[in-house]
């Protein structure tokens, strides 16, 4: 995917289990966001995107330079355009006021966050991080790796040949198994603790996750600290699982695309750890972030 408007990805290691709001609410269920044609779990774009951009906000700021790079990644909001006193320094910093009072779109987009490794608990290795090929041909054409994997690749592992795995119900014998330290290949070079890796078939994986999800039960105490109403179960994506999301510069920058990565490589670099998604009281969400310019690496730092 050779295309300078699409950069290398930034990846999200989840510190703690991470809840973005699904759609729709089935009986007790309170569901996450989900893939329409894979049903998958996934961060959405504007979940990303919002909490980017809140990074920059900053109460103290006197001098505009953080709101004034606020705006040229992200576009401005409704109380840029109301703000004389911002617009008259943004354009005399910038040039171009007819960004604030158009709206426009800013230098910068950002992709939905993608499942690249899954943690699932193992009776035989403790924890195994499972993959599939759909999942892992969807990073390569992200990541412009040309590593190649195919239907055929299920079920080679990091884990050794020697003995059985065991996953939930389900039981791989050794003459199924492929030993494959290829599957580095498939592995960021800052991503750590996953050496026990394991490529599934695309529908054992998808139903591997969904059995792997985190469901919590939730209840409502009175006054008295007994229960009010019902119960419901609140649906996370666990811990360790590393995730992606793809990002770029718009098509039309005038030459500024250099400064618009800069800026966000340092935006990264300044907010490794971020939170996204609800229930940040409780300790969901929280990730660690990193971009890198190379990829592949061996499953540690």
């Amino acid at each position: 995917m050779e295309n300078d408007m699409i950069e290398k990805p930034v990846y999200l290691f989840l510190l703690s289990p991470l809840h973005t709001g699904g759609t729709t609410q089935e009986g007790n269920l309170l569901g996450i966001a989900r893939e329409s044609h894979t049903n998958l779990p996934y961060i959405p774009s504007s979940s990303i995107r919002g909490r980017l951009r809140a990074c920059y906000d900053d109460p103290d700021e006197t001098d505009y330079t953080q709101r004034i790079q606020q705006v040229q990644l992200f576009g401005p909001d409704l109380n840029d355009t109301k703000d004389n006193e911002f617009k008259a320094a943004y354009q005399a910093t910038v040039g171009n006021a007819k960004a604030l009072e158009n709206l426009e779109q800013g230098a910068l987009w950002v992709g939905d966050g993608s499942i690249l490794w899954m943690p699932v608990p193992s009776l035989s290795h403790g924890v195994i991080w499972v993959s599939c090929p759909y999942l892992l041909q969807r990073w390569a054409r992200v990541a412009n790796v040309a590593t190649p994997i195919n239907d055929t690749d299920a079920y080679r592992t990091t884990c050794g040949t020697d003995k059985p795995i065991y996953l939930k119900d389900a039981i791989l014998k050794p003459d199924l198994l492929q030993d494959d330290s290829k599957l580095d290949d498939f592995v960021p070079a800052h991503a750590t603790g996953l050496q026990r890796r394991l490529v599934l078939p695309d529908q054992h994986c998808n139903t591997l996750i969904e059995m792997s999800l985190w469901r919590q039960v939730k209840v409502k105490l009175g006054a008295e600290k007994t229960v009010e109403g019902g119960f419901r179960y609140e649906e996370a994506i666990p811990p360790d699982t590393l995730m992606y999301f793809p990002w770029g510069t718009a098509a039309q920058l005038n030459g500024r695309r250099a400064t618009v990565k800069t800026a966000f490589h340092s935006l990264i670099q300044d907010h490794s750890l971020l939170q996204i998604g609800g229930q940040e009281g409780l300790g969901r969400g929280f990730v660690q972030t990193w971009l890198e310019t190379t990829t592949g690496g061996n499953g540690n730092v």
